[in-house]
């Protein structure tokens, strides 16, 4: 069985497209594509299912049309229709592609300077130009390459150096 720290989430499943069950795929993170992924994770009314992949072609940077095994019609198709997709991370770890960010969901920041715990990722707000990593308890960091030191991703933590006074700012 497949647990939800097993995979992050890339996107989800739009509408149906054509008759042969092709559905379309939003996403916001292309690593099925630069990682050799034969599957993509999809939630099934709360489980986690592997779909593997018949063949999929890109409308544009952010959809892509999808056509998974033993998904022969527009009625089973539909059947996935606003399912969310995620992709495993161990696939993501084993590739040479620099991380992406939706795969650091769940890292925990560390300090550079003293080594301790700034809090875990609970969601990344690339809502504008400045990423930010959201921490479960609310506070914002800024998701900035010069502020991170290194990307563990075997202990699934990051260790940035934060600019004296950034976390005590009430967000």
């Amino acid at each position: 069985m497949i647990t939800s720290e097993e995979v992050y989430k890339i996107g989800r499943i739009g509408k149906t497209h054509g008759v042969k069950g092709e559905v379309s795929f939003q996403f916001d993170d292309d690593i099925f594509d630069r990682v050799d992924a034969d599957y993509l994770v999809l939630d099934i009314d709360g489980i986690l299912v592997p779909f593997f992949m018949e063949e999929y072609r890109f409308r544009n940077d952010s959809v892509c049309l999808v056509k998974f095994c033993d998904i022969d019609t527009q009625q089973r198709a539909s059947e996935l229709t606003g399912c969310d997709v995620y992709f495993p991370r161990a696939l993501a770890e084993e590739s040479d592609e620099a991380p992406s960010l939706a795969g650091l969901v769940g890292f925990d920041i560390v300090e550079a300077s003293t080594g301790t715990s700034v809090g875990r990722i609970a969601a990344i707000d690339d809502s504008t130009i400045n990423v930010l990593f959201e921490l479960e308890d609310g506070r914002l960091i800024p998701a900035i390459d010069d502020l991170v030191d290194s990307i563990d991703m075997h202990n699934k933590t990051i260790t940035m150096t934060l600019p004296e006074g950034l976390l005590e700012i009430d967000n």
